[in-house]
């Protein structure tokens, strides 16, 4: 699939909508947006998608898929099943949770506090270091760790914006003992790269640079263009 077609897919799925009137998470104004949320409705589509996001990692020995919770996963499924399908070995598929830190301290399993944040050297297999108060980092639970320790591993994310949790679900593949091999996405419009995310291979199906203004300085606005009320801030959707 070339960039065009993917783009045109993307319109046509109702998952990438230009000329229009967004308000994003920033704050920001902008004419395009990228609605995820649409993709995951159709299992024909996110077939395709997913072979086109494994094809450039079929030569690099992928052992596992990993994403972040939510969209990761149904990703790391579809990636990891043509990953499977082009190279004939066994591939797994899992999904990184989120869960905030607490005051820099290990909080043993069953705490009061509902967290199992413990060390992972002491065994506990929901395990994740807590570093600062107030932040949140990927963990690896459900037996997944053990399942990707010591393993190839391709990242998968549907948007790159900052690339944050993504970043996160390398460093929680580091923590295991898997070997994060590259990262692979449907969009980057954050302009992400390699550097940031520490990882050696970077692969999107799409580049978008969204344009934007602060609020004050919308053209759309100076328009009298209404804001979508269904989609970004501006609606429901985050």
């Amino acid at each position: 699939m070339t960039t065009s077609s993917i783009e045109q897919l993307l319109m046509t799925s109702g998952a990438l909508l230009r000329d229009g009137h967004f308000l994003y998470a920033s704050g920001r104004h902008g004419n395009a947006y990228f609605n995820k949320d649409a993709l995951y409705t159709d299992p024909v589509l996110m077939k395709q998608l997913g072979e086109a996001m494994a094809l450039p990692f079929i030569g690099t020995a992928i052992e596992a898929v990993a994403g972040p919770t939510v969209g990761g996963v149904i990703l790391a499924q579809w990636v990891a099943y043509h990953l499977q399908e082009k190279t004939g070995r066994r591939i797994v598929a899992c999904f990184a949770e989120e869960r905030p830190t607490i005051g820099g301290a290990h909080v043993p399993c069953g705490s009061a506090s509902g967290y199992s944040l413990v060390h992972p050297l002491r065994g506990c297999p929901d395990s994740v270091v807590a570093t600062a108060a107030g932040t949140k980092e990927r963990f690896f639970g459900r037996g997944y760790d053990r399942l990707i320790a010591s393993r190839r591993v391709l990242v998968v994310e549907d948007v790159l914006t900052t690339g944050g949790s993504v970043r996160q679900v390398v460093d929680a593949v580091r923590r295991v003992g898997g070997i994060p091999v590259g990262v692979s996405a449907l969009c980057n419009r954050g302009g992400v790269t390699i550097e940031s995310l520490a990882v050696p291979t970077l692969h999107a199906l799409l580049s978008l640079i969204l344009e934007s203004w602060p609020a004050q300085d919308c053209p759309l606005c100076r328009r009298g263009i209404p804001i979508n009320t269904s989609l970004g801030k501006g609606g429901k959707s985050a």
